[in-house]
């Protein structure tokens, strides 16, 4: 009897053996580990596409403020008006030499635009009067500067020589009879625009203008001007 029971007993199979697992010090094993590796370099891939994202929308937007708000515009220069301040003519000269003595004094209203985003800054000026080709009065302007986006007026005033308006110029004539006298001006104005202290750039702002000085009812008449910037 027992050794039937011994012979029904079934018979026992050895255990397979598992492989071992290896763990990291964050316990992680194999497979873990190369699923953080692939988040890690997700996100290095997604950074790095940041950044370069960043850097091309950084260099697109100074290319187009260079381009529009760091362009350096010309100034523009302006003759507002001409004043006669005082004129004073006591009276003419004998028959052998008619000539009228004239004491004048005139003041030019000149502004100067400056549509950059850096300030304009200018040096000495000199405003030129001028009758039949010769020089009879210069005006002087200090140095200064221009705010961005601004507009600058200033005034010049000018004594002119009584002895060449009239005397030596063939303007007796022209004083006697018609009681006005065709003059012209010139005014430069020397400057330059500083971007970030890297973009640079010089300009020589020319106005020359013609007008008429009205003798009788002291007045600046007929003003034509044309400017230049160089």
């Amino acid at each position: 009897m027992h050794d039937q029971r011994e012979q029904m007993r079934p018979l026992a199979f050895p255990s397979p053996i598992l492989p071992t697992r290896t763990m990291d010090g964050a316990g992680l094993d194999e497979t873990g580990r190369k699923a953080r590796k692939a988040r890690n370099r997700c996100c290095a891939l997604w950074c790095c596409g940041c950044c370069g994202a960043s850097v091309v929308v950084v260099g697109v937007t100074i290319l187009v403020l260079f381009l529009t708000e760091f362009k350096i515009k010309n100034p523009e220069i302006t003759l507002n008006g001409i004043r006669v301040d005082q004129l004073l003519v006591p009276g003419i000269g004998t028959l052998d030499n008619p000539t009228v003595t004239v004491n004048s004094t005139l003041t030019a209203d000149i502004s100067v635009k400056n549509p950059n985003i850096a300030s304009f800054r200018f040096q000495n000026s000199t405003t030129d009067f001028i009758y039949d080709g010769e020089m009879v009065g210069v005006a002087y302007a200090p140095d200064g500067h221009v705010k961005a986006y601004s507009t600058e007026r200033m005034n010049v005033t000018v004594d002119v020589l009584d002895d060449k308006v009239f005397v030596g110029t063939n303007a007796t004539g022209a004083a006697l009879s018609n009681d006005w006298v065709d003059m012209n001006s010139f005014t430069g104005i020397p400057g330059r625009v500083n971007v970030l202290g890297f973009y640079k750039q010089n300009f020589n702002l020319k106005l020359n203008c013609s007008f008429t000085l009205d003798i009788v009812d002291r007045t600046i008449n007929n003003i034509d001007c044309h400017s230049d910037v160089q």
